[in-house]
């Protein structure tokens, strides 16, 4: 996400590289190609402006110090409000009331019904949540299936009444429901327009009087760009939202919905949607987003999906293994499928900093594990075991079972055993102050 504005913010920075102090010409030339960056990135004109300026006055009211470059201070402005202008902090969800009613708002085609069960899956696992998604849209019947199909994929109960056509009658008996058998949190699913329209307006404005929701929250495609701001822009004056969902940001490249969206509604964006999968939904955090915006990756976002998948049991069990040379390729497999649960590999790549721009241009498949993992699963478990025993033989049939050949297998072979020597050398704390002392003595390695 946001790779063209990285890379114009990057060529807006290089002006400055090499000047020996901040001037009004060379912030100047800088700010200019940061407003077009902005404009570019499809945000609005007077808030590209109103963002120059204020860093310009910040920029120039600053000395820079002797250990800093002007370049370095312009970036670290840029950042600071780049954060303020996304909102400053994360605003959490508010699930106040028993249960707590949260109603979903937005145009036909935005992601709402996809976003009510992420959320529901998101206040499930990661709160502890017992969810009940409420199907209000009256319009369309393949709403209402759609939604009982993620309910029972995630385990969550789902409300609807198809013989009903009052969507203000659904919720409430929905609400009644959830009240008699426990429920914390209840997610209403309305009905979207292609268009902002009175009857929609009206009828979303009544469903939110009749329910008085805890939460109420605009789904917008932020692929849409301006056109995502606008339509917020006339919700927020009708219903009085109190926060924004950005849907499809992993395939958005300029990121200006996610730049003004705030600036305009002064509503925080509560969470993104990085994904088509269940589990691809982010608490929206201003911070790591002008991190990644400016290249600097976000490592924090990297741990967090990181510790999701940890078990602390399994890794001891692993340690101990690697540590008496016993890791094999059964391991090797639960690990890579331990990283696919963390999603998509090259926005995992993006995290890391310095390696968005190597990654740019890099096509990383979904499926890029697909053939590692057809070569392990076409072996016996003796032979995962003990990779050893592989002979020609073997290989050729591994390679007819796995649709690859015997080359690609021994490649694998290869890539695995110097891992394997890796991890064990890593794992012992000797080796690792001797490579460190060696490492010292030859006076480090060159471009470390």
């Amino acid at each position: 996400m946001f790779e063209n504005l990285t890379d114009k913010f990057e060529r807006a920075f290089k002006v400055l590289k090499g000047q020996g102090q901040i001037t009004e010409i060379n912030v100047a030339e800088t700010l200019k190609e940061v407003r077009r960056a902005l404009l570019d990135a499809d945000v609005s004109f007077n808030t590209a402006k109103h963002f120059t300026n204020v860093v310009k006055e910040k920029a120039l009211g600053r000395d820079v110090l002797n250990s800093v470059s002007p370049g370095q201070l312009m970036i670290k402005i840029c950042h600071e409000e780049l954060i303020e202008l996304m909102g400053g902090n994360e605003v959490d969800i508010n699930l106040k009331g028993s249960p707590a009613i949260i109603l979903m708002s937005g145009l036909q085609g935005s992601g709402k019904t996809t976003f009510t069960g992420k959320l529901g899956a998101y206040l499930k696992n990661k709160k502890g949540k017992k969810v009940l998604l409420v199907a209000c849209d009256v319009y369309r019947p393949a709403a209402i299936d759609q939604l009982h199909v993620l309910g029972e994929q995630l385990a969550i109960e789902v409300f609807s009444n198809k013989e009903e056509k009052n969507p203000i009658a659904i919720a409430q008996a929905a609400i009644q429901h959830a009240k008699g058998n426990g429920f914390n949190v209840v997610l209403v699913d309305t009905a979207g327009r292609l268009a902002v329209d009175e009857q929609m307006m009206n009828e979303i404005a009544a469903l939110k009087q009749a329910i008085v929701p805890a939460e109420t929250l605009f789904v917008v495609d932020s692929m849409t760009g301006q056109d995502a701001v606008n339509t917020a822009k006339a919700f927020n004056e009708r219903i009085d939202f109190d926060g924004v969902v950005l849907t499809k940001l992993d395939g958005d490249t300029r990121g200006g919905a996610a730049l003004s969206i705030k600036a305009v509604v002064n509503k925080p964006i509560k969470f993104v949607g990085t994904g088509e999968k269940m589990d691809a939904l982010d608490v929206f955090y201003p911070k790591r987003m002008a991190d990644r915006i400016l290249g600097m990756g976000d490592v924090v976002s990297l741990v967090e999906r990181a510790q999701e998948q940890f078990n602390e049991e399994e890794a001891r069990k692993l340690q101990k293994k690697i540590m008496k040379d016993q890791f094999d390729l059964n391991d090797f497999l639960a690990q890579l499928q331990q990283i696919k649960k963390m999603g998509n590999v090259k926005d995992l790549m993006g995290m890391i900093p310095g390696m968005g721009k190597a990654m740019k241009d890099v096509d990383i498949p979904d499926d890029a594990f697909k053939g590692i993992e057809a070569i392990i699963l076409s072996m016996t478990p003796k032979e995962r075991s003990n990779p050893g025993i592989l002979n020609p033989s073997r290989k050729s049939r591994i390679a007819k079972g796995s649709g690859t050949d015997i080359q690609e297998i021994n490649k694998l072979l290869k890539q695995f055993e110097e891992m394997r020597k890796m991890m064990k050398l890593m794992s012992n704390p000797r080796n690792m102050m001797g490579m460190m002392s060696k490492l010292k003595g030859m006076g480090g390695m060159p471009g470390m």
